[in-house]
């Protein structure tokens, strides 16, 4: 298993697109870090903090990878994630590699179990590098300083370890907001030999539930849509702690997550992909 594992996360590294993808998350940072160095939000008492999180970059350094994740997770790493789970299968399907991969004696769910483990490790280092990149950025452009905003009671008081903490679980909850897309994006790669339509699938479940979610006379069944949850991170920074809510968001990704993938373990072991 190591192996097969060990050489999903080579086929990874190998691929210019994997370098591509991770170099547009910390392009999009320096793009953001520099808007907000050139021109500072202003801080306003119209707005609560979670709206105002722009501004407190100009005050610490810390919060720039806070406003990355707010800005990056409403799409550019929901598609990263989504395509990297969309395209683990359905790419060697495509160039045929599948079909000689399967005519060795390796097991369908140890090498589908290792693709969904490559899959997942190289979400986590795109969200990883979207927290590390900003804290580098935003510390050499803004300083690492404590957050001090009085106007906003213990949300505008911060300590540097408080802020990291945060944002180390904030980073954890990001990823796994979208656990469930990654999921349908990894079924339909089973299912596929395009890496485009798995992606699209994926992708697709996002904005379905994203409109969905927003739909005044769906309220009362929008805890079930996979985004409904998604930004309750926002939390850690204004109520000291993890939410009710994020505990919702984590069980609410667990049947999305089990489904999809219990149906792409299955459909894959009864896949014929040697003819």
């Amino acid at each position: 298993m190591a192996g097969l594992f060990g050489t999903e996360m080579v086929k990874q590294w190998r691929r210019r697109r994997t370098y591509l993808v991770l170099a547009t998350t910390v392009v999009v940072q320096v793009v953001i870090a520099i808007a907000v160095k050139v021109n500072p939000p202003p801080l306003t008492f119209q707005q609560g903090p979670v709206q105002q999180f722009p501004a407190f970059v100009d005050r610490t350094g810390l919060f720039l990878p806070v406003v990355s994740l707010q800005f990056m997770s409403q799409f550019l790493l929901v598609l990263i994630v989504a395509l990297f789970a969309g395209d683990v299968v359905a790419s060697e399907a495509s160039w045929g590699n599948l079909r000689a991969m399967l005519t060795r004696p390796v097991g369908r769910g140890r090498l589908l179990a290792a693709k969904a483990g490559a899959a997942a490790l190289m979400a986590v280092v795109a969200t990883a590098l979207i927290v590390l990149t900003g804290l580098v950025v935003g510390t050499i452009l803004f300083g690492w300083h404590p957050l001090n905003i009085s106007i906003f009671g213990t949300a505008g008081h911060q300590t540097q370890l408080h802020v990291v903490a945060n944002l180390a679980l904030a980073g954890a909850y990001v990823l796994w907001s979208v656990a469930g897309v990654a999921a349908l994006a990894f079924l339909a790669s089973t299912m596929t030999d395009s890496p485009s339509a798995a992606l699209f699938a994926g992708f697709g479940l996002y904005v379905v539930s994203q409109i969905l979610n927003n739909l005044a006379s769906l309220d009362p069944v929008s805890f079930v849509f996979p985004t409904h949850y998604q930004n309750s991170w926002t939390g850690l920074f204004i109520d000291n702690g993890p939410t009710r809510n994020m505990l919702h968001g984590v069980l609410l990704q667990v049947p999305y997550v089990v489904v999809f993938g219990g149906l792409a373990w299955w459909h894959f072991r009864r896949k014929d992909v040697l003819s």
